[in-house]
């Protein structure tokens, strides 16, 4: 490929030092004849679901040097869950532009990318789809199952769980801390089927990542062996010029959305596949999503929509075993970066009778519908989205409640302390302010805590609502996205205490039952809650996208 030279005015000048200051790495000239592959290393000590990657970042250069080219590691920024601040969301953005411009600026032919905590592969994949060189995919993977007297652990669906139960008064000091040394217990990302997962998951069914990638866990043998083979197919993938707009389709992205709602994934997800999808300028609303859903049955007895996790579903035959079942609903012509086609990379697998609670079959799936639905409603006139399998208590699902209104987070987490706060098991719970715009970054907190009151009576479920997120391993009846959002003058951030709202997710309704006139004379007194901010955060909060768009900024689109 014709790799692009630092500007000196003079190319041959440019070419010449160029070789002088790269001699110090001890290769030859005539290695720089070969292809060229960056490997995008996200390897953080910050960041402890990239802390483990260096041997597989070897592995990839060893596969690449087998297949005749010449690999070079760069950094990008590194983006862990737990440990950014406020919200890893709000640095996506950044780094799928740091990832496309580096991609873009070196002189590499094409690039492996180290992905692994759940805004890494998002914002990768927007960065290589708009660099459009070679790229692939490649996890840290994730976590071995934790356990606690016998019982399976799951960060973070148990962290979650057993917090609330921690706050309730049932679980005590000791215990609390006896099982957080046993949420973690291994490297790598989250290991039920959480935001870092689901979009692995989905990276395997766009064709992007070696197929087995998503699910191998980040201890075993094989995340090894599929390191070096990633490294093998990223040569193969320049030498015949396959770029990430020749395998990312729409036909493809119609493979992920599939997979996604059989799999039972993250709600992320669907932020984030827009996102990509985005970039290419191909259009993926929330209604193709959807409609997708309807069509697409539920498959994977994951957590946290089911009960196993990644460790289980490799074992069972992994991402690719769920293709296999849902072969006859693709589009199975599609290129991957295997250098074979979906169909190709399927051809063979089967899955054991053994497995067969872990990986259902479509005739006899766990549920008829995807994971994921869509609401509408003067509420959230762009879309809401809800799990309607991770819900609790399944009456829920169908309910009216007076509205609880949180105008904040630090709002949210004053009042729950309340003993006196005016709520019961029937309210609503309202989260504003929390959107892309909002947050910033549109943190998860979307998984309003249940009042503290309420869960020393036994309450472990009620509807919630917001325009931010929730984590992929996170579970209740939780409306998420309302688009507008608040702090863009969305009907959301109009609701005050004791406004009625219907939720209906089998008609997939959201409604207020405030009149437009009285919302529209509330919008004459509605003032902006946000607040003067710079550099970066200035940027995103006058630039990004509402959650049904993506939430990329508006400049960064072809």
């Amino acid at each position: 490929m014709q790799r692009k030279n630092t500007s000196y005015g003079d190319e041959g000048f440019s070419e010449f030092i160029k070789m002088a200051f790269r001699r110090h790495l001890g290769h030859d000239e005539s290695d720089y004849e070969k292809p060229v592959i960056g490997i995008c290393n996200t390897f953080s000590e910050v960041n402890r679901c990239h802390n483990h990657v260096q041997p597989m970042v070897a592995a990839i250069k060893e596969g690449i040097t087998l297949a005749g080219g010449t690999p070079l590691e760069f950094p990008t920024i590194s983006l862990g869950e737990m440990f950014t601040s406020p919200t890893t969301m709000l640095y996506r953005n950044l780094a799928a532009m740091d990832t496309e411009e580096m991609i873009a600026a070196q002189p590499i032919d094409g690039t492996v990318m180290i992905s692994g905590c759940d805004k890494m592969a998002p914002a990768q994949l927007m960065g290589a789809a708009s660099a459009d060189k070679p790229a692939v995919l490649f996890s840290g993977g994730p976590m071995n199952n934790g356990e606690y007297k016998g019982q399976t652990l799951g960060a973070c669906s148990d962290c979650r769980y057993f917090w609330q139960e921690y706050k309730a008064g049932t679980v005590d000091e000791t215990e609390i801390s006896e099982i957080n040394k046993q949420l973690a217990p291994t490297p790598g990302h989250c290991m039920v089927m959480g935001s870092a997962s689901t979009i692995a998951s989905c990276a395997e069914a766009l064709g992007m990542m070696m197929p087995g990638g998503a699910a191998a866990p980040a201890t075993y043998n094989e995340r090894m062996h599929m390191a070096r083979e990633t490294g093998k197919a990223i040569v193969e993938l320049v030498k015949n010029d396959i770029k990430p707009s020749d395998i990312m389709t729409k036909k493809a992205f119609e493979n992920a959305v599939k997979t996604l709602m059989a799999i039972g994934g993250s709600t992320n997800s669907v932020i984030h596949l827009t996102a990509i999808a985005k970039r290419l300028n191909i259009e993926l609303d929330l209604d193709v999503f959807e409609k997708l859903s309807q069509n697409t049955p539920f498959i994977a007895n994951l957590r946290p929509a089911g009960k196993y996790q990644m460790q289980d579903l490799y074992h069972a035959g992994g991402i690719p075993a769920v293709l296999k079942e849902l072969e006859g609903l693709l589009h199975t012509k599609e290129i991957t970066v295997s250098g074979k086609t979906l169909g190709e990379n399927i051809a063979d697998i089967e899955v054991d009778d053994v497995y067969r609670d872990i990986i259902k079959t479509v005739d006899a799936p766990l549920h008829e519908d995807g994971g994921i639905a869509v609401l509408k409603g003067n509420l959230a006139p762009n879309g809401s989205i809800i799990k309607p399998k991770a819900i609790i208590n399944q009456q829920l699902s169908k309910h009216r409640g007076r509205a609880v209104v949180f105008t904040s987070t630090e709002d949210m987490e004053e009042k729950l302390k309340d003993p006196h706060l005016e709520v019961d098991e029937n309210s609503v719970l309202v989260l504003q302010n929390t959107g892309p715009v909002g947050g910033p970054g549109m943190p998860e907190a979307g998984m309003i805590p249940i009042p503290e009151k309420l869960l020393k009576q036994g309450v472990r479920d009620m509807v919630r609502i917001s325009d931010c997120r929730m984590s992929g391993t996170a579970f209740g009846t939780v409306v998420l996205h309302a688009s507008p959002e608040a702090a863009v003058g969305g009907n959301i951030g109009l609701i005050n205490d004791g406004d009625w709202i219907e939720l209906d997710v089998e008609n997939r309704k959201l409604h207020l039952e405030v009149t437009d006139e009285e919302l529209n004379k509330r919008r004459k007194d509605w003032e902006s809650p946000l607040k003067e901010n710079r550099g970066y955060t200035w940027m995103y909060q006058k630039h990004v996208l509402q959650a049904d768009q993506g939430c990329d900024f508006d400049f960064m689109l072809p």
